[in-house]
């Protein structure tokens, strides 16, 4: 079979398993499988059994609704690529709100600033931070240990080890009085609601970096009490929001001062931004 009928087959068995844009995820498997290019994937060459076979195999993965960045191991985020797969979050296009909104804050790109990441996962806020901010050090915590393995590969793959450490422990380990700016990607889905999702993130992503408990807003009642400690005077924290969560969360963050909540590219409120007196 050449490769583009091996994508025409592929890209069948994934639309039959309800995945959307299949013949062009079809063409990524496979070159992702042979390690070509996407346009090489065209080409009317046969391919050899093993190459089939490996194709094939990614196909069975992706059509059981697995997160096509698990099996290629990597996702772009901040137009920088990080390495994913089971057990860590797949980095959203709306998380990079964070960043914008951190950005417009400190517009001037200060020197020294100590940034911080709340569970911190793959890494890529606060990879995008640091990246952004070339003086900054940075500390980021997770308290899982498949997750923390991606984060520190990340920093490292981003020659950040120097001043960036990747920490296993609790939110509440982060010393007191630390950081500029403080990130965080809470767990915000409703439990009861998780296994309605798509199955992508229901049956594959981590349910810990999912699970906000009962009205999705356990985290954040924690980050009110937390925030106001790890926050230098004069800081800044970033949040992310669920869709329909501002109003509710805001009203958390009595000790703080709220300094707006920003839409991502699709409308939705997603940034809550805070700053300590």
């Amino acid at each position: 079979m050449t490769l583009d009928l091996l994508v025409t087959s592929g890209a069948a068995r994934l639309a039959a398993a309800g995945i959307d844009n299949a013949r062009s995820e079809a063409r990524l498997l496979l070159a992702h499988v042979l390690g070509i290019s996407r346009g090489e994937t065209l080409s009317a060459r046969d391919a050899a059994p093993e190459e089939e076979a490996a194709f094939q195999g990614a196909v069975a993965r992706r059509a059981d609704r697995e997160p096509l960045a698990y099996i290629t191991g990597h996702k772009e985020f901040w137009s920088l690529d990080f390495a994913v797969g089971p057990g860590v979050l797949v980095p959203r296009p709306e998380t990079e709100t964070l960043i914008e909104e951190a950005l417009k804050i400190y517009a001037e790109r200060p020197a020294g600033l100590a940034v911080g990441d709340l569970g911190t996962g793959s890494g890529c806020l606060l990879v995008a931070a640091m990246k952004e901010f070339p003086g900054s050090i940075g500390l980021g915590l997770d308290s899982s240990r498949q997750a923390l393995a991606f984060a520190r590969a990340n920093g490292l793959a981003h020659n950040l080890s120097a001043r960036a450490e990747m920490r296993l422990d609790r939110w509440d380990a982060a010393p007191e009085d630390s950081f500029d700016l403080l990130f965080c990607n809470p767990p915000y889905i409703a439990s009861a609601a998780i296994d309605s999702l798509e199955p992508e993130v229901a049956r594959h992503e981590p349910r810990a970096a999912l699970d906000g408990g009962a009205d999705g807003l356990d985290a954040y009642r924690g980050l009110a009490g937390l925030l106001p400690r790890l926050l230098k005077p004069g800081g800044h924290a970033f949040l992310e929001l669920g869709a329909g969560q501002a109003g509710t969360v805001e009203h958390l963050f009595q000790a703080l001062e709220i300094r707006g909540v920003a839409p991502d590219l699709s409308g939705t409120p997603r940034c809550l931004v805070l700053q300590k007196a």
